[in-house]
């Protein structure tokens, strides 16, 4: 019997999917390539599963000029993908829309010459580029809005999001201006089954609200404005509290920094006999070196971090937002949505030197607490007992705060967060914008519990101890600082916080001690004050209170010199004679040091333009994985 002529075929060294024959057939680059390929080829084309990988491999390798080049075979799967979606056919739309994701994540965020002009040439060309993004656009909405499957619409929300963050800076977009997408987002983020399926269309809403936002009246702001269904405005705030663990997990991952109580284990390890140790070692996490730790945290936040722009956008332009992100309490087994923002800002904040990128998160994050502090009735929930939370703080760079456990006033944990902001951040090249944003924000929460006179259990003496070392730090390296832009904001702000809470001290400290200490760190500082304020010339400006307190340092130093033959004086000493001469002390301040701007957003218009690119470039990462 004959042998069969398929067994005298030699078996190929490597099987290669289907699917990837026809990318490499369709991309292909000769003339019969530019012909339309047949029907039978696109049914097939979106019935295989997409291998994104080779996908993105195949397109990865062709420069801007190249693709402009083969813009007949990018048409022609444009085209195919939209027709697809338009049909509905459930398979073959799931498939489309991951190929379109893919080829967009490729495509799109190469260096064109002319980027709006050469992405339309790509995608569509100029006489057919109207119709086939209405058409595309509106699908994508119906989709969103109305798709069989949770899956099915969010592959669709993806394709927004590659689409967004790959042509953002082009004339592309203003078709996702024209079609208003909100509404479809929104029913899909309140149907979403899990606060983690939220994520990706939050992001999206952040990136279309922040499109242009300042040379136009965005659409989507305004929508933002006035949104009020506080089911689906609960299920984002959930989002951001599961978004805000997973990142400070991240954290956690290079370096636990929960404080350890005694044992023969944690002892042997400190001195490096970790290895010897009794006990358990499986869920031990690895040592790693400061350096190598350090290029680990300097690749963080990862990119989830997108959402903080949409939280800024809806905590500025949506009280109902706010006041849910505050008030709502922990699901079962988790910690409460604030919790875990105000958590991965203390992260933030203390990693924040060691890049840009970080840097810009924590100041999205401040942003945030600013506007919730800045809302009087939000403020007096956060100074109150009701507010009372387990907040995870970062402890993974010294000097370290007294460590608080269980739950307390969220003021208070806010306060830690500013004062290791202050304590973390010191450099040459300081970043005054961040140290505005912490001083301000605790000037703001000081200003409302001398106003209302709400004694706060805090360790205040760290904070003030934070506030002159700063005064310290600015005193010395006054030729580095003193050109920065809006520096002289900072300097106003340091010393009224300490004028005020030298003034109205006995309004919101919980212990007269407590006051005495502040006296006693401001007489103790008495020279460098002098000297800070004759280098920054603090004398001649207006808005500035440093003479009150060198009054008084100046007032005590006199009680000092006259208090008799001894020299030196020991600490409780020096007390007594802060307490004695309260009664000789007059507090000449100067008016509407309790008083404070409100938040202006076209004053930050370059920081949230450049933390609009910043996110941009993190969810062109998200969507290629």
């Amino acid at each position: 019997m004959e042998a069969s002529p398929l067994t005298k075929q030699a078996r190929p060294e490597i099987f290669q999917q289907k699917i990837v024959k026809l990318y490499e057939s369709l991309f292909k680059d000769d003339a019969d390539a530019e012909d339309d390929k047949p029907e039978g080829f696109w049914r097939e084309f979106f019935l295989l599963k997409p291998d994104r990988a080779s996908l993105l491999k195949i397109l990865h390798e062709f420069g801007p000029d190249d693709l402009i080049q083969l813009q007949p075979q990018t048409q022609q799967l444009f085209f195919r993908a939209v027709a697809c979606l338009k049909t509905g056919n459930g398979t073959a739309s799931l498939h489309a829309l991951e190929t379109l994701t893919t080829f967009f994540s490729a495509v799109l965020p190469k260096r064109y010459t002319n980027p709006s002009s050469d992405m339309i040439a790509i995608l569509a060309g100029l006489d057919q580029v109207d119709t086939i993004f209405t058409d595309f656009v509106g699908a994508l909405d119906t989709i969103i809005r109305n798709g069989k499957t949770l899956e099915l619409r969010q592959r669709a929300v993806e394709v927004v999001l590659s689409i967004t963050s790959g042509a953002y800076q082009t004339s592309l977009l203003t078709y996702f201006i024209q079609r208003d997408l909100f509404p479809a987002i929104m029913k899909f983020t309140q149907e979403s089954d899990t606060p983690e399926r939220a994520l990706e269309p939050f992001i999206l809403l952040g990136l279309l609200a922040n499109y242009n936002k300042f040379e136009f009246q965005n659409p989507y702001q305004l929508r933002l404005n006035d949104f009020v269904n506080e089911a689906a405005i609960q299920t984002i705030v959930r989002c951001v509290g599961q978004a805000c663990k997973k990142l400070r997990g991240q954290y956690l991952a290079i370096l636990e920094d929960l404080p350890e109580g005694w044992s023969l284990a944690h002892t042997l390890s400190v001195i490096g006999l970790g290895k010897i140790a009794p006990g358990a070692k499986a869920n031990q996490k690895p040592n790693h070196d400061p350096e190598a730790a350090k290029q680990m945290f300097a690749k963080l936040p990862g990119q989830e971090a997108a959402i903080l722009l949409g939280t800024y956008d809806f905590s500025h332009a949506n009280k109902l937002f706010c006041f849910n992100l505050v008030t709502m309490p922990a699901d079962k087994g988790e910690e409460q949505p604030i919790s875990n923002l105000l958590s991965l800002t203390s992260y933030l904040l203390q990693h924040a030197f060691l890049s840009a990128r970080a840097t810009n998160y924590a100041h999205l994050s401040l942003m945030v607490f600013r506007l919730l502090i800045e809302d009087q009735i939000l403020c007096k929930r956060i100074c109150s007992e009701d507010s009372k939370v387990a907040v995870r703080l970062c402890r993974q760079r010294q000097p370290y705060l007294p460590i608080v456990k269980g739950e307390r006033i969220l003021a208070t944990s806010i306060l830690d967060t500013m004062v290791d902001g202050i304590n973390h951040n010191l450099r040459k090249r300081l970043d005054v914008s961040l140290y505005t944003l912490c001083v301000g924000i605790t000037l703001r929460i000081v200003s409302y519990l001398s106003r209302s006179r709400t004694h706060l259990q805090y360790h205040w003496s760290e904070l003030f101890r934070s506030l002159l070392a700063l005064i310290r730090f600015l005193t010395t390296y006054a030729p580095d600082l003193k050109d920065l832009p809006h520096f002289e904001t900072l300097l106003d702000l340091v010393v009224n916080l300490l004028a005020l809470s030298l003034s109205a001290g006995e309004a919101f400290l919980p212990t007269a001690s407590a006051y005495d200490d502040l006296f006693y760190k401001v007489v103790e500082s008495g020279e460098v004050l002098m000297k800070f304020r004759d280098t920054y010339s603090l004398s001649k400006r207006p808005s500035n209170s440093i003479d009150t307190l060198i009054n008084v340092s100046t007032h005590y130093k006199s009680l000092l010199e006259s208090g008799g033959s001894k020299k030196n004086l020991t600490s409780t000493q020096v007390a007594e004679v802060i307490k004695q001469g309260y009664e000789t002390l007059s507090i000449q301040t100067k008016e509407g040091l309790d008083g404070w701007e409100r938040y202006r957003e076209a004053d930050d218009r370059t920081l949230l333009k450049k933390m609009a690119r910043a996110t941009v470039q993190d969810v062109q990462v998200m969507v290629r994985v």
